[in-house]
């Protein structure tokens, strides 16, 4: 074996690996704005909807067509994304497909072959997604320092709170059985 071919081809294998992590990195980082651009479009989306709604009535769907360059299905994918996350950071190296997928919402599939059931988030998953975005919808709505307001929110979420909080401290203690711990 030749030492200088044996050499050549280490700087290769070398130079092929940094064009991998350079392009990696490129690639999640588009990967994030994409999914930010989404999220950030449903959020004006619902905005232009509640206006036109509020001044023309019912004339969403033909405002969407005439304003909107995408499909009328997309301009629903980017609200319900919007809606039901609130923070895309929490999806960072996801594509907008795979947060689609993880969160239930609809998409045509690549190509007809690709085609398969999703099945539906469990509805415990779904549920709590819907109360933190109405939580904090109602906590932006609190005016700043409004410790009445918070207050308030508290008491109604008390029972939730004392249900839930037995299944992070000591589920076994609770009545519920931990997967985690074999039983004895």
């Amino acid at each position: 074996m030749n030492p200088d071919d044996d050499a050549f081809t280490v700087r290769q294998i070398n130079q092929l690996h940094a064009e991998v992590v350079q392009h990696t990195g490129e690639s999640r980082k588009s990967l994030h704005s994409a999914l930010a651009a989404a999220w950030h479009a449903g959020h004006l989306l619902l905005s232009e909807r509640s206006r036109v709604r509020r001044a023309m009535g019912d004339a969403w769907g033909q405002w969407l067509a005439q304003k909107f360059h995408g499909s009328q299905r997309t301009a629903y994918n980017y609200m319900r994304l919007a809606d039901t996350v609130l923070n895309v950071g929490e999806f960072e190296g996801m594509s907008l497909r795979q947060v689609y997928f993880r969160l239930g919402i609809a998409t045509e599939p690549k190509c007809r072959t690709e085609s398969r059931r999703v099945p539906k988030l469990p509805s415990h998953i779904h549920l709590a997604n819907r109360l933190l975005v109405t939580l904090d919808h109602s906590i932006r709505k609190c005016p700043p320092n409004d410790a009445g307001q918070i207050a308030a929110l508290r008491q109604d979420l008390r029972a939730l709170y004392e249900r839930l909080r037995p299944l992070f401290e000591s589920g076994a203690q609770a009545g519920f059985a931990d997967p985690y711990v074999p039983d004895r």
